[in-house]
């Protein structure tokens, strides 16, 4: 994996936080598996709600259970390395299990955002988040952006391209 000094385990991530606490802590978390504009327009939003920013990255085989043995496209490593060099992120942190629950309880923040596409009801992690007075937040994406997209778009454009 690439070295970060924004990328942390856990367990590290855990004891950097207590440092931290009085400051406002965002939590966000994905796939981000083509690093587009729209994962850094929500990036940005979402450290603009608070002092110190978390994301969680999903990790390469958490990604195939959710999406299929054809994803990701960017190895973990890689998506954690891109998320930490944006200047609004402060930590990022990879997860194995299929919904960040276990690492939002252990980073317990204030605010939970979630992009559009995510109706607060359905956010995981609210729930907690909300009991201890925080706040959960579905924010709008960009419109037209997203790895779906993108992917879809490479796709219709390599179809009738012969190999090399």
């Amino acid at each position: 994996m690439l070295k970060h000094p924004k990328i942390l385990g856990k367990d590290e991530l855990v004891a950097r936080l207590q440092g931290l606490r009085g400051q406002r802590i965002v939590f966000t978390n994905g796939c981000f598996d083509i690093l587009h504009a729209g994962h850094a327009d929500l990036m940005a939003r979402a450290r603009a709600l608070g002092d110190v920013l978390v994301v969680g990255v999903n990790s390469d085989a958490s990604v195939r259970r959710i999406k299929g043995p054809e994803r990701p496209l960017t190895p973990e490593g890689q998506r954690a390395y891109l998320l930490a060099s944006l200047a609004c992120v402060d930590f990022v942190t990879l997860f194995d299990e299929d919904t960040p629950m276990e690492l939002i309880l252990a980073v317990l923040p204030d605010v939970l955002v979630k992009g559009g596409d995510w109706p607060k009801e359905k956010i995981v992690g609210r729930d907690p988040v909300e009991a201890r007075g925080g706040k959960v937040l579905s924010l709008p994406l960009l419109k037209g952006i997203s790895t779906t997209s993108l992917v879809e778009r490479i796709i219709k454009n390599t179809k009738g391209q012969g190999q090399a």
